[in-house]
């Protein structure tokens, strides 16, 4: 059986247990239009389907907001530039950074994002490198922000009352070897064991499965990879893309107060 057939076979399990596998999609390190970001935005036009970008607001060209309509906007960090110490894995938030320092670069980043996109920003951070310690997470829900997406399976869907995690599980990029694309069978076992975790009740069941890109540094074998996969999750009849809005929406402890409760709709 093919790594295609394998995923397949469990989207069709899904269906036969009356399950929608949910989807959602995170592009990181936008700045600025460029011809990556073009190429981005008509896959996800040809796919129709939602997109949530992660926006660097330190860096941000206020230009953008004439080319992502219909997009959400996130916010990637302030600066995306590394505080960790020296033999330490690199983040912008990290453990011994001052938490004044954090909450005032996290509050200026966030009013940028908030006066360019207006209704098209959903106060949810995307923290550089996908990392920000454990002490610096109790000041999001003071700033507003109502949720953190990651990378990996949540452990849980609430850090706090008022501040959910919606994570992304699938990325192509080969980061730790030629940055071009991963094997096929690699980033398809991502797709597919994340997928059978959320059936089988060993991972959240309710945390859409998150496609993570970054379109800065796509080559031609990750874009093919990403239509190759995008074209067989949405010819499943059992896959439907949800927006950020409509995945938070499916934590019913998150309090109605913290987002939009009619994203929900999407899923009816």
């Amino acid at each position: 059986m093919s790594d295609w057939d394998s995923l397949k076979r469990e989207l069709d399990l899904w269906r036969t247990e009356g399950k929608v596998a949910t989807f959602w999609w995170r592009d990181d390190d936008l700045t600025a239009p460029t011809h990556g970001l073009d190429r981005l935005l008509h896959l996800k036009e040809h796919f129709d389907l939602p997109l949530a970008l992660a926006v660097i607001p330190a860096n941000v060209d206020a230009e953008l907001v004439n080319h992502l309509e219909h997009c959400a906007i996130l916010q990637h960090g302030f600066a995306h530039e590394n505080f960790a110490g020296k033999g330490q894995k690199k983040s912008e938030f990290p453990e011994n950074r001052p938490a004044g320092e954090v909450k005032a670069a996290l509050a200026e980043g966030k009013e940028v994002l908030t006066q360019i996109f207006t209704d098209q920003f959903v106060p949810i951070l995307v923290p550089p490198w996908n990392r920000i310690s454990e002490n610096h997470l109790g000041v999001l829900s003071d700033l507003g922000f109502v949720g953190i997406s990651r990378y990996k399976a949540r452990k849980a869907a609430l850090l706090h009352p008022m501040l959910a995690e919606v994570n992304t599980h699938v990325d192509p990029i080969n980061w730790r070897g030629d940055r071009s694309v991963l094997p096929e069978s690699d980033f398809l076992e991502m797709v597919t064991g994340h997928l059978a975790a959320r059936r089988q009740g060993m991972a959240d069941p309710i945390e859409p499965t998150g496609l993570l890109t970054h379109h800065l540094v796509h080559d031609e074998e990750i874009w093919a990879a990403l239509y190759k996969l995008l074209s067989a999750l949405t010819e499943h009849p059992a896959v439907r893309f949800v927006t950020i809005e409509g995945a938070l929406a499916l934590i019913d402890d998150l309090p109605d107060e913290a987002f939009h409760k009619e994203a929900a709709q999407e899923l009816e």
